[in-house]
């Protein structure tokens, strides 16, 4: 599974996240401008086959455009980086069924 941390998170969660998602990746290591729109990522995770993980309201993107690439939203407001790794990792399987469905494109985490 690739994943790619939007710019509203950490860059430290890549190492944290490594042992979980050894494919992880923060959209400031993607070439893109800084900072880059949301459309700009959105694109560049579809063509390389990127989950992207992000705080910000992807819905628009979503509707317009369609899967992939698929989104994880975590609807947690601002949390420590800590808080964060904690929610990914207590819902792995659950990113990991979203990675192999070819019916769903977002999954939201509380």
């Amino acid at each position: 599974m690739q994943i790619l941390l939007d710019a509203n998170l950490s860059y430290r969660l890549v190492k944290k996240l490594a042992d979980i998602f050894s494919d992880c990746l923060h959209v400031t290591r993607t070439g893109l401008p800084i900072p880059a729109e949301d459309i700009a990522i959105w694109q560049w995770a579809r063509m390389n086959n990127q989950i992207i993980i992000t705080n910000d309201d992807y819905y628009n993107l979503a509707n317009t455009y369609g899967f992939p690439p698929k989104v994880v939203l975590l609807r947690m407001g601002n949390q420590s980086s800590a808080s964060v790794f904690e929610t990914l990792q207590k819902h792995i399987d659950d990113l990991q069924k979203l990675n192999e469905s070819d019916e769903y494109g977002m999954l939201e985490l509380f």
